[in-house]
């Protein structure tokens, strides 16, 4: 009996062991857990959709400061030049003569029309008076109608004589006083273009003057800028001569109407204010870009296709980002930056700029900072 019962006792014994064996193993497996998915987010880095009023640096163009009131006097008729008792850089008062000129045929033209006008004059006072006379007798049945009539149509004829002689000597008059040149108003002689005993031609130019008081500047812009410019609005006005210097502000006076012109440029008036810069000096004024008001977007992030250009927006799907294709319209590149026309994206907006080759739409997204 004892040698039965051994081997039945050692097999049991070995059983109880395997399944306890088997039991730790299992609870080995259950304490380790099963293996987790793997991560299929792709890492990207973001930038935001900004608006490029608080990046965009003003186009600068550039101009002469000049005198607001300004002149350039020429005679109307020719001649030589007698005298000029004015020098460059002389301070003038209105009235003042700046130049005479000589023309022989000026003078004996108008003692002939004053001439010619006493003629007629004393001609109109003669039929006058006969008229008068002839009336009278007409009263008496001495004179006939006919004769009458003919006195007083020499009269009127006369009389339109008187006021075309009248006309042309007050024409002379006016040409005689052309051959002065006058300063219109107070100021300086910023040019003197002829010299004494110089023929000059009806409208040569021959003196330049200038106000003392009241500066501007004029700049040329293209046609495109001038929707963006307002009159009344103020600029920045820099020197050039003095780089370290602060810049001025100006206001927007005078503004051109665009043409038809290929590749004309247009013209633009700033007032500046006086006793900060003079005459003469280069300056640069500064115009507000026209993409001032518009989205702005990393160049990095458009993305070119056959369909055209698009970004990769984060939108937010669950708990993680999520990659969003937008389409957009490109209207200029500024450096690093892509400005961009109206569209679905707005100021704030996330787009993927970097990582972009391995997205695709829907794809779950980790932002990198």
């Amino acid at each position: 009996m004892m040698k039965t019962t051994a081997p039945r006792f050692s097999l049991l014994l070995l059983a109880l062991l395997m399944t306890a064996t088997v039991a730790g193993l299992n609870g080995c497996a259950e304490s380790v857990g099963a293996p987790e998915a793997p991560d299929t987010s792709v890492s990207v880095r973001a930038a935001t959709v900004s608006i490029t009023a608080d990046q965009a640096e003003p186009l600068r163009f550039a101009g002469i400061v000049q005198a607001r009131q300004r002149a350039t006097l020429t005679f109307q008729v020719s001649g030589t030049v007698r005298e000029r008792p004015v020098e460059l850089g002389q301070q003038v008062h209105q009235g003042q003569v700046l130049a005479h000129l000589y023309n022989p045929g000026l003078e004996p033209a108008r003692d002939s029309a004053k001439a010619r006008l006493q003629e007629l004059q004393t001609q109109l006072d003669q039929a006058g008076r006969e008229w008068q006379r002839s009336r009278r007798l007409f009263e008496r049945g001495v004179v006939s109608e006919q004769a009458l009539e003919q006195l007083e149509a020499k009269r009127d004829a006369l009389r339109a004589s008187v006021s075309t002689a009248r006309a042309s000597l007050a024409e002379a008059e006016r040409m005689v006083a052309e051959s002065t040149l006058k300063a219109p108003f107070d100021g300086r002689i910023e040019a003197v273009l002829v010299e004494a005993d110089e023929f000059v031609g009806a409208g040569q130019p021959v003196v330049r003057l200038s106000a003392p008081k009241g500066l501007e500047v004029e700049v040329r812009v293209p046609a495109y800028l001038l929707d963006h410019v307002r009159l009344g609005e103020t600029v920045k006005v820099w020197s050039v001569q003095r780089r370290d210097q602060a810049p001025v502000s100006g206001t927007v006076s005078e503004i051109a109407q665009p043409s038809g012109l290929r590749g004309e440029l247009h013209a633009v008036m700033v007032n500046l204010p006086d006793g900060v810069l003079e005459a003469g000096v280069p300056v640069e004024v500064g115009l507000a870009s026209p993409n001032a008001s518009l989205l702005s977007v990393p160049l990095l992030s458009v993305m070119r296709s056959a369909d055209g250009t698009s970004v990769f927006r984060i939108a937010d799907d669950g708990d993680r980002p999520t990659a969003e294709r937008v389409d957009v319209a490109v209207k200029q590149i500024m450096g690093e930056q892509a400005i961009l026309a109206d569209g679905a994206l707005k100021a704030g907006d996330q787009v993927v700029y970097a990582g972009m080759t391995r997205v695709t739409p829907g794809d779950a997204l980790e932002i990198l900072p």
